[in-house]
């Protein structure tokens, strides 16, 4: 997918967590919560520790993503923006994304990490490959 729309850009630049889901080695899923936003049409998040959502993209760089709204369609349904994608990680600049991000999830001016000489950390760039769920993107 070459640009993503509006409306998804809307809601992945919003305080809405996502779901990240990436592929263990034996290929089940893992899943956990992170911040995310835009840099031009690419997803970002970031990491201060080289965790297990960072191992697993380093292996195997396909992921997908879960933002849930608080609107319902037309027939009552909830909306939510599914992305799926490949992801790489970049070395360093993890602090510097969460403190960005940070003013979108908890509020202007607050210090995150919220203390001092964090870890270079790592950011995570996903191109988007697909889009679905339920909302204007679908």
């Amino acid at each position: 997918m070459s640009t993503v729309p509006d409306s998804a850009r809307e809601l992945l630049d919003s305080a809405t967590l996502a779901h990240l889901v990436t592929l263990n080695r034996d290929g089940s899923p893992h899943v956990t919560i992170v911040w995310v936003g835009m840099d031009g049409d690419e997803i970002l998040f970031a990491s201060l520790e080289r965790r297990q959502k960072i191992r697993n993209i380093e292996r195997d760089g396909r992921v997908a993503l879960s933002l849930e709204t608080d609107r319902s369609n037309a027939i009552g349904l909830r909306e939510y923006l599914v992305v799926e994608g490949h992801a790489r990680v970049q070395e360093g600049g993890g602090p510097e994304l969460l403190q960005s991000l940070a003013s979108v999830y908890i509020g202007p001016g607050v210090r995150f990490p919220p203390f001092d000489d964090p870890p270079p950390g790592f950011v995570v760039r996903i191109t988007v490959d697909h889009l679905g769920g339920v909302g204007p993107w679908a």
